[in-house]
């Protein structure tokens, strides 16, 4: 059986998964899809119709909008089916796994302890975790907090090295993988996409907390605002808690669906673990947004941008954790998307409080449909 695509990051690059996952597990193909649906609160408006071409076009199995207006009133999408072996609904603004967005929620622990004064961004890794982080090209006395959380610190992705075991993963072993390999460039000498920068962001919480990073995430952001469909799965816990859609993989573009729904995803960690809902993800970005997760001068800092054009398409840029990107009717959102193995999602927030979140049920490895889901996402911003 060939590699299934192993991704939790906002970008497009593709890399193994586990091939056990798909072991003994239905395939299911396309064809027993049923009509789009719509739930009744939407109507046939642009974004509905966005989610239709999604599941119509692009074949994915199933497509979750959450859309937030300037007045705070939400409203909830859905098209296709929540289960292909049994064509059951979709939830409405059902749980997924999101992947990247995960990367936000860490960045924001790290930057309210340097509110704090507990860490410095302009301090090195090897401050606070003396003597860890070493390899070829690679020292931790010379990478800073900043470089890890903007993805400047030139350090390897071990998720392109992960073999095909699906099992869980310390986010040491993580972290070791990566420094078996290489640096990518001397720190602060350019940019690239790295999870393994928030392995390290997330020990590194851990470190100067004497606290796990979900017991962090849970007390700092997701209690004080009240994700209240947003957690961070304990170790072996590869199910999905509240009502959901299936996700699925192919083998290979021309395969079949195969349902990996339930995966561990310790191998995400602190990249790329955690499970939400649309509504949640447009409630942490507008409480980021507009200040109640971190004060000005930190907000200011996690906004400070460097071109992530490779990775994030044209005109992205990358701050600490978030992503701006610019929209087609004026203005900037600020985000960040994530892909997992069965699920992705994008969207974002503006300044004036609007927010969409849009997930689907498979990873997209097309560039027209990758654009068909960003569309969606831009349709419901500039509503």
């Amino acid at each position: 059986m060939r590699a299934q695509s192993r991704q939790f990051q906002g970008g497009t690059r593709r890399r193994a998964v586990p091939a056990v996952v798909a072991v003994a597990i239905g395939v299911v193909t396309l064809g027993t899809l049923a009509p789009p649906s719509v739930s009744a609160a939407a109507g046939a408006d642009g974004v509905q119709r966005a989610l239709n071409v999604l599941v119509r076009d692009d074949g994915v199995p199933a497509a979750l909008a959450s859309v937030q207006g300037r007045d705070g009133r939400a409203r909830s999408y859905t098209a296709g089916v929540g289960d292909l072996t049994t064509g059951s609904k979709v939830p409405v603004d059902g749980q997924v796994r999101i992947g990247s967005n995960t990367k936000a929620f860490t960045a924001v622990v790290v930057l309210q302890l340097v509110a704090e004064g507990k860490i410095g961004l302009d301090t090195t890794v090897d401050t606070y975790l003396p003597g860890l982080v070493r390899g070829e090209g690679i020292d931790g006395s010379r990478i800073k907090v900043r470089q890890l959380l903007q993805h400047t610190s030139g350090l390897p992705d071990y998720s392109r090295y992960l073999g095909d075991d699906a099992r869980y993963y310390d986010p040491r072993e993580l972290l070791d993988t990566a420094l078996r390999h290489p640096a990518d460039f001397e720190p602060g000498k350019s940019w690239k996409y790295s999870n393994t920068n928030y392995v390290l962001a997330g020990l590194l919480v851990q470190k100067v907390t004497g606290r796990p990073l979900a017991q962090e995430m849970d007390r700092r952001i997701i209690k004080p605002i009240g994700l209240r469909h947003t957690y961070f799965p304990a170790p072996g816990d590869a199910s999905i808690r509240e009502p959901h859609p299936h996700g699925y993989l192919r083998d290979a573009a021309d395969g079949p669906l195969r349902d990996i729904t339930e995966i561990d995803p310790s191998w995400g960690w602190a990249a790329g673990q955690l499970i939400s809902t649309n509504s949640d993800l447009n409630r942490f970005f507008t409480a980021l947004l507009g200040g109640r997760l971190l004060p000005p001068a930190q907000l200011a800092q996690m906004r400070t941008t460097v071109p992530a054009e490779a990775t994030f398409g044209p005109a992205a840029r990358y701050g600490l954790g978030i992503v701006s990107r610019p929209l087609p009717c004026g203005g900037l959102s600020w985000g960040h998307g994530g892909s997992f193995p069965g699920y992705e999602t994008r969207g974002g927030a503006t300044d004036d409080g609007r927010a969409t979140h849009v997930a689907v049920t498979t990873q997209l490895t097309d560039e027209a449909d990758r654009r068909n889901l960003e569309r969606a996402v831009d349709t419901a911003l500039c509503r």
